[in-house]
């Protein structure tokens, strides 16, 4: 039940922060052409003597000034970012992960699930390291009290998505872990799912046999 609670909470936080991200971007690109159009519909009006539309175009172009959305493009990365983090420990879970294990695939048990063994319990050292020393960071920053220049958010709270990410990767390489060990099984995205990739197989294969 727990399992799934989190499986569903990574799913909607990483469709969230991609959602939010695309939309912010839509937005103030809108902005930034809408704000240009204005400037030149102004100079347009002024070159041609037309009072009235000048006068117009140079009320949007304030109206339009008037919204501030520097602060866009750093929400955006900082949006990316987390999305990153969590993204990660998603692929991990759903093996999307890229991998070289053409070798692996040619040994055989007990030497196949040795190897496997190994490859995964690095992936847990390695994001339990990223763990201990994104939380030291974290707490640093957070005693430093520094903030973002736009938002003027704390920086600690953007450099959560370090640690919090990277104790739900290593959580999801236990996890693929344990399911190997006791199951054999090794979560692997069906590339069957991906246009084109099935056809090329096919081909590919046919090639090989002519």
């Amino acid at each position: 039940m727990l399992l799934r609670i989190l499986d569903r909470f990574e799913e909607v936080l990483i469709s969230v922060l991609m959602a939010v991200a695309v939309a912010l971007i839509f937005v103030a690109v809108v902005h930034r052409f809408s704000l240009g159009a204005a400037a030149d519909l102004v100079g347009y009006a002024r070159s041609h003597e037309m009072t009235g539309l000048q006068s117009a175009a140079r009320s949007v172009f304030k109206a339009i000034n008037s919204i501030k959305l520097t602060w866009a493009q750093e929400a955006c990365i900082y949006l990316f970012v987390w999305m990153a983090k969590f993204g990660a420990a998603y692929g991990v879970r759903i093996g999307i992960h890229v991998g070289v294990d053409i070798l692996v695939e040619r040994l055989k048990d007990p030497a196949k699930r040795i190897v496997t063994a190994i490859a995964m319990s690095g992936g847990i050292l390695f994001t339990a390291i990223l763990v201990w020393i994104g939380t030291d960071f974290v707490y640093h920053v957070r005693l430093g009290g520094q903030t973002s220049p736009d938002l003027e958010m704390p920086m600690w709270i953007i450099y959560l998505a370090v640690p919090l990410g990277s104790a739900l990767m290593c959580f999801r390489f236990i996890q693929a872990l344990y399911l190997y060990l006791t199951t054999g099984y090794i979560a692997h995205h069906d590339l069957s799912s991906v246009d084109g990739v099935e056809e090329e197989a096919k081909d590919v294969a046919e090639g090989g046999h002519g």
